[in-house]
């Protein structure tokens, strides 16, 4: 199982022709099967995709009917034992608090590899580890 983070998402409804071949990417990913995601990864998406000074914003509407159809895949709750483990792990690899629970949540979901472009790749947080998709 992989897990997929909010850019990847972001990409796959995005319009900027300067960035067509992240869109192609993420619309592959996105066919997959494997993948998993979180309530926070969803949220944030929503959140990113319909903001006011987005260029290429995307109306309530359209994020609602997205993420319905992301449901698909497998969604990890933000729990308390994601919420803990995400602290610890704030501590121990001196990342932000919301990259942990990413990570946190993909440990809990099951998967070894967090698919984004937010952190270094080939970085391994105890078994977890980070692939930019976008390399």
């Amino acid at each position: 199982m992989r897990f997929v983070d909010t850019n990847v998402l972001l990409y796959a409804v995005g319009t900027d022709a300067r960035e067509e071949p992240k869109r192609e990417r993420a619309l592959a990913i996105l066919d997959q099967r494997d993948l998993a995601l979180s309530v926070q990864v969803l949220q944030e998406f929503y959140v990113q995709a319909t903001r006011p000074t987005r260029s290429d914003r995307i109306t309530h509407a359209q994020a609602t009917a997205l993420i319905e159809s992301w449901l698909r895949f497998r969604v990890q709750e933000t729990n308390l034992e994601v919420l803990r483990n995400a602290l610890v792990a704030v501590a121990q690899w001196n990342i932000s608090y919301w990259d942990a629970a990413i990570i946190e949540a993909a440990r809990s979901a099951g998967c070894a590899t967090v698919l984004t472009e937010d952190l270094q790749h080939g970085m391994d947080f105890a078994g977890v580890r980070i692939e930019d998709p976008f390399r």
